[in-house]
């Protein structure tokens, strides 16, 4: 089994993270990439909440010019990152820090922040440390996440957020209680004939209408969707 997932303008190496490459996290970086791409929305500077093995400041660095800083809790991951980033054309692009984003200073207000975060709240635990980290919310809760957001997000700036389709909901609350709202959400399923699984959802502190839209990764003949392999074709080697 490869211990690197190779696309088309970088590799990301990912033996010594917990949390692989994964076809939601690609698709979520396409997608927010793709709002950059059009202008949708704007950013000069962007933190990454988590950034694991960097995929996803690399998927955005390949379709804008902003300044982006990648904030890594995990040391093992942290390291796996910076030389990740560092094999791109891009290395002049990202900066990765090793810190909790709890404990993450900077002076600057950012105009996009993205995140894949820890998923399950009082849930089952593997017994390995690493992915405990990395899956649930031992070391960053929903709370945590939405304070950040709040603290570091400019006034007119978005944050980009993966989650399971069912906590939504629930994330959505701590997020109200800080005058924050989601303003579009993408509702990912495997394919038609399967449930909705993972949102990727848009927040600003606007309150203004749902967008709400959906994609199904794979057709009924569980071949790639036309809508995935547009979003994912500058990135993915066979599409």
């Amino acid at each position: 089994m490869n211990t690197w997932f190779q696309f088309k303008r970088f590799t990301v190496h990912q033996e010594n993270t917990a949390m692989k490459v994964c076809t939601d996290s690609c698709l979520f970086g396409a997608w927010v990439a793709r709002k950059l791409e059009l202008k949708e929305i704007k950013a000069e500077n962007i933190l990454d909440i988590g950034c694991g093995t960097g995929l996803l400041s690399l998927m955005l660095a390949q379709k804008t010019t902003a300044q982006i800083d990648a904030v890594e809790i995990d040391e093992d991951a942290f390291i796996q990152a910076t030389e990740n980033l560092f094999l791109t054309a891009w290395k002049q692009q990202i900066n990765v820090y090793h810190s909790s984003i709890i404990n993450y200073t900077s002076p600057k207000k950012y105009d996009l922040i993205i995140c894949n975060p820890p998923f399950f709240e009082d849930q089952l635990k593997s017994a390995e440390v690493a992915r405990n980290k990395a899956m649930h919310a031992t070391t960053l809760t929903y709370l945590d996440l939405t304070i950040s957001i709040k603290n570091s997000l400019a006034k007119d700036g978005n944050a980009a957020i993966l989650l399971p389709h069912n906590m939504v909901e629930k994330f959505e609350k701590f997020l109200n209680a800080e005058q924050l709202f989601i303003g579009e959400k993408l509702n990912v399923a495997h394919s038609p004939q399967h449930p909705f699984f993972r949102s990727c959802l848009l927040i600003s502190r606007n309150k203004k209408d749902l967008s709400e839209t959906s994609l199904a990764i794979k057709n009924a003949g569980a071949d790639y969707s036309q809508e995935f392999t547009e979003l994912l074709q500058d990135y993915y080697l066979n599409f």
